[in-house]
């Protein structure tokens, strides 16, 4: 060869060159003759893994759950209706020579039936509000009642509003927020838990690219070895080689199968791990075939702007919408212990009407001084009671103020306390989380620049080993080099192709890990965290 011509590879060389050059994904040798080899892309693993991953449908569960506490907890706000429906017979003693009791009778027998209802329902205020109605029909043998049977009727409204314990925030306006903030951290912890999850499997996916990958350059080491083996093998039966320079390439042919073996079994597992984020118990059929990524690892090396990502990450990151609800969750229950040391003042406001009707009472008697008959309008049934309800004439009006002041109250102080600590321990929580945040895109930055200054390194590392290979070749074939030279650079060449491999697998899981560090992880995917998983199948 000429001094200053450019070094060509052999066509053999030139041909194994440019399949790695463009590093897509080929299948190796089946591991066992029965195995189905299943082409994946990323893609699809992440929507297989969306829908059958244990530990997102135990998040989503967790959603569901905390949906439905949500919804427990408004139902104190649900109206109540109380029926009440009573049988009453008494014989009071009456210790008075007016008891009106019948002859020979202490006291007179009154029976009475009676039904009711009472709606009643809280308020956003922390009020109550009531309605209630009664009716009651009643008979005596006492004297001196004038209507019996009589027909008793009652139809009111109350409500109780507190206007300092309780106004601005009570029990169920307290459940209600913390069921609102354990549904904003079941939310947050679905998303991170989405996050980590496609990460893993963008790890787990790449990874085995890299080992097929690796199998595919093991398997052309094996092949060289071969070559130089019977090259030497040709050189020992022409005489122009002693036999002892067979034992150099057949021992180094055997090293590169062994390792090729060892290859295969890191390939196996490598698919397992992914298997085992992606698939379920019902999915036999892709249990036992061999999973192929097809996507190429080539990929563009970006540019990262540091302050944008880090404020990007402050403002996605799941784990801070998930410690920010805890602090919200113990502000809110600060606010409730703080009301509890309050005085209680309530305000009462009520209004009743009442209707009554009957017979004249067969018993009565005339006292004197005391009328003995049925006043008009009273005589009748349970019409004429609500008859006589409807015209006002008997009603009740109240308003009133309830005070209670707290004693000591030292359940109220100490409840307190016990909040304001957990309030400032979940405040120092989400401060460690925000550092770790920052901390952790830094990291991811520092990790995704590192692989792309490797991918060129290795690039060149690997151009330059093919050529000094090339060259080592043509120097045995001119009988100026030795078996161990050329199998040296053989190796120099599968270890350069072995780091160009890894250079190009690490950037693309660099990059994935700082799109999980910012929160951008399942919008760069599409990923909908509301929407239900994807069906691989469509």
């Amino acid at each position: 060869m000429a001094r200053g011509e450019p070094v060509r590879a052999a066509p053999r060389l030139t041909a194994l060159a440019l399949a790695l050059a463009g590093l897509t994904v080929l299948a190796p040798r089946p591991i066992t003759a029965q195995a189905r080899v299943h082409a994946l892309t990323l893609d699809e693993a992440i929507a297989l893994a969306l829908e059958k991953n244990e530990r997102i449908i135990v998040e989503r569960e967790s959603v569901a759950a905390a949906d439905a506490a949500i919804v427990s907890a408004r139902g104190a706000y649900d109206p109540l209706l109380g029926l009440e429906v009573d049988w009453q017979r008494a014989t009071t003693p009456v210790n008075s020579a007016f008891s009106g009791a019948p002859e020979d009778a202490f006291a007179p027998t009154v029976e009475a039936a009676s039904a009711g209802v009472v709606l009643g329902q809280l308020l956003p205020t922390g009020g109550e509000l009531s309605l209630r109605s009664s009716a009651t029909r009643e008979t005596t043998d006492g004297s001196f009642d004038l209507l019996s049977p009589s027909h008793w009727t009652r139809l009111g409204i109350g409500l109780q509003q507190p206007l300092l314990r309780g106004r601005s925030v009570d029990a169920a306006r307290l459940a209600v927020r913390v069921a609102a903030t354990d549904r904003t951290r079941a939310g947050a912890s679905l998303r991170r838990e989405l996050n980590d999850t496609v990460a893993d499997v963008e790890r787990a996916y790449w990874r085995l690219a890299a080992v097929r990958l690796a199998i595919e350059v093991g398997e052309e080491a094996v092949r060289l070895a071969e070559e130089q083996l019977g090259e030497t093998s040709e050189r020992i039966a022409s005489g122009s080689a002693p036999e002892k320079e067979i034992a150099q390439p057949r021992a180094e042919l055997e090293r590169r199968r062994g390792d090729l073996i060892a290859a295969r079994e890191t390939l196996a597992r490598a698919g397992n791990a992914l298997k085992l984020l992606i698939l379920d118990d019902s999915d036999s059929d892709l249990w036992l075939a061999q999973l192929e990524p097809s996507d190429p690892v080539e990929t563009e090396i970006v540019d990262v702007d540091v302050a944008a990502a880090m404020e990007r990450a402050l403002a996605s990151r799941a784990e801070l919408e998930a410690a920010g609800a805890v602090v919200e969750r113990r502000i809110t229950e600060t606010d409730f212990a703080r009301d509890g040391k309050r005085p209680s003042l309530d305000l009462l406001l009520a209004y009743d009407r009442y209707g009554l009707a009957g017979s004249a009472n067969p018993s009565g008697i005339a006292a004197p001084g005391f009328p003995n008959e049925v006043p008009p309008g009273l005589t009748g049934g349970w019409s004429q009671s609500y008859e006589v309800l409807g015209q006002g004439d008997f009603d009740d009006a109240r308003v009133a103020l309830l005070f209670g002041i707290p004693i000591g109250n030292r359940a109220a102080s100490g409840a307190l306390a016990v909040a304001v600590s957990a309030q400032r321990q979940a405040e120092v929580e989400l401060a460690a989380t925000r550092k770790a945040i920052r901390a952790e895109v830094l990291d991811a930055v520092a990790g995704l620049e590192t692989a792309g200054q490797r991918i060129e390194a290795a690039r060149a590392a690997r151009a330059a080993a093919e050529v000094q290979l090339e060259t080592e070749r043509e120097r045995y074939a001119a009988g100026m080099s030795t078996n161990f030279l050329v199998l040296t650079r053989q190796n120099d060449l599968s270890s350069a192709r072995l780091d160009e491999i890894a250079a190009l697998t690490n950037y693309r899981m660099s990059y994935a890990a700082l799109a999980r560090a910012t929160g951008s992880l399942l919008a760069e995917r599409g990923i909908d965290v509301s929407a239900p998983p994807a069906n691989p199948a469509s």
